[in-house]
């Protein structure tokens, strides 16, 4: 589990425990990522650091920050970009320039913060995605860098699934589904691409990138635009999702037969 998402210890509705935290219900922790960091941009390094932090926010995901003072200060740039958080204050906003490129609003700074997250002064959240490249020691980050406490684990199953479409027409049936339990997330069967019979066309989704799962694309199935997703090239803990298909959309029914 997270710590602030799903049940976890910091979440808004918990696991049943034996304990109890005390403090408001909205739960902030920012520690250590305890790895070298560093953001390219129109291909210059523009922040090489090994004191970034994660932020853990009640049912939002960790955000990587990073001191601000280990940002290249010729690329900083000045946005009228304005935002209020109730439990961390006011932030004011830093595009970022090099090499002929521009990320907008790339980094956002708490400059004078709510008392109770003093330690995000000098601090700077990054927006990942804006970057071309971010770098988690040597190795390229996939959408963003991951939490500690998010898990992803999968299980070969021995069950019978079937998949049918709105018309009720068999879409996929196996008897040898692979079980991914994710954090935060309900467990889901995918179904081995040879045991789907069902055409899969392209969907009107955008990738998105997991450093979890990879990267996820949609397809439409059955007339149900993105009723479908594949993982294209997954990190080595979860290469078995490579060659899987999951089912989810409106009029789309994945169940178990019991044999």
């Amino acid at each position: 589990m997270g710590l602030t998402t799903g049940a976890g210890p910091l979440a808004a509705e918990p696991a049943p425990r034996n304990y109890d935290v005390t403090g408001p219900a909205h739960r902030i922790a920012f520690e250590p990522f305890g790895r070298r960091i560093r953001l390219r941009l129109g291909g210059e390094t523009v922040l090489d650091t090994e004191d970034a932090r994660l932020l853990h926010e009640t049912a939002i995901r960790a955000r990587l920050y990073v001191p601000l003072a280990d940002m290249r200060p010729d690329v900083l740039r000045a946005s009228a970009t304005r935002s209020h958080c109730p439990f961390k204050g006011d932030a004011t906003y830093r595009s970022v320039e090099a090499g002929g490129v521009r990320a907008e609003d790339a980094l956002w700074v708490y400059e004078e913060p709510l008392p109770a997250a003093g330690w995000l002064r000098g601090y700077a959240g990054v927006y990942e995605e804006r970057f071309e490249q971010v770098l988690d020691e040597d190795e390229p980050v996939l959408g963003h860098v991951t939490d500690p406490y998010h898990r992803v684990e999968l299980r070969s199953a021995s069950r019978h699934v079937v998949v049918t479409g709105p018309d009720g027409a068999l879409l996929a049936e196996t008897h040898r589904p692979l079980m991914l339990a994710e954090t935060g997330r309900e467990r889901r069967l995918l179904i081995p691409r040879e045991d789907v019979v069902a055409t899969l066309s392209p969907g009107s989704r955008p990738p998105v990138p997991s450093p979890y799962t990879g990267t996820a694309l949609r397809w439409t199935v059955a007339g149900v635009a993105d009723s479908a997703v594949t993982y294209d090239d997954p990190p080595a803990g979860a290469a078995r999702l490579s060659g899987h298909v999951g089912f989810e959309g409106e009029g789309i029914e994945l169940r178990e037969v019991r044999d």
